[in-house]
């Protein structure tokens, strides 16, 4: 039975407050930060905020940590000067939608065959594939993002999609734990009832 580790939690928390717009919790899970946080794992966390919230919701994320106090000093292996990656995109996403992988790439290539591309290359290939988090931990931030959104349909796919790459269903009702007092109660018991 393995549970969310306390950073795992901040992290989690982190990630939904930034997608909410919740800048005064953002703030103050800055500021309370134990020595050693933030960390690369804080950065990347972030990192991925555009893919589920827009570019607007991590500009701000980023200057409201700034102010905070920062998000710690910058790795050199963290920039990764890098291209989006389609293959590497296609080979994370075949995982988190098995078997669904292909149904689901036709929905996005209906609405528009670059919104497939770039799916496949950016969100999955360049960013939900760096190293510096794992695929279970950002799939478990893709939980906490869709729950307080109350994105159910799209939470089912990353629910699954956290199994399969190593989180535990413990983990993922830490995820909601993790979601009392900044989602909506009612987009938490959906999702608990999406999780089963």
């Amino acid at each position: 039975m393995s549970r969310l580790s306390e950073r795992d939690r901040r992290l989690v928390r982190l990630f939904a407050a930034i997608v909410l717009g919740r800048w005064d919790e953002v703030e103050r899970l800055r500021r309370e930060a134990p020595p050693g946080e933030p960390d690369r794992a804080w950065r990347e966390t972030v990192l991925q905020v555009h893919v589920f919230a827009g570019f607007p919701r991590a500009v701000e994320a980023y200057a409201v940590l700034a102010a905070a106090g920062g998000l710690g000093t910058l790795d050199e292996d963290e920039v990764l000067h890098e291209p989006d990656n389609p293959e590497r995109g296609l080979g994370l996403f075949e995982r988190i939608y098995h078997p669904h992988a292909g149904a689901v790439r036709r929905i996005l290539r209906s609405g528009h065959p670059d919104f497939e591309a770039w799916i496949l290359g950016h969100a999955y290939g360049r960013l939900l594939s760096r190293p510096g988090l794992s695929a279970d931990r950002r799939e478990l931030l893709a939980v906490a993002a869709l729950t307080a959104l109350g994105q159910d349909r799209q939470l089912a796919s990353h629910a699954r999609g956290s199994l399969r790459c190593g989180a535990t269903r413990e983990e993922l009702l830490d995820v909601l734990d993790g979601l009392r007092g900044l989602a909506a109660p009612e987009f938490v018991d959906r999702a608990r009832s999406v999780i089963g």
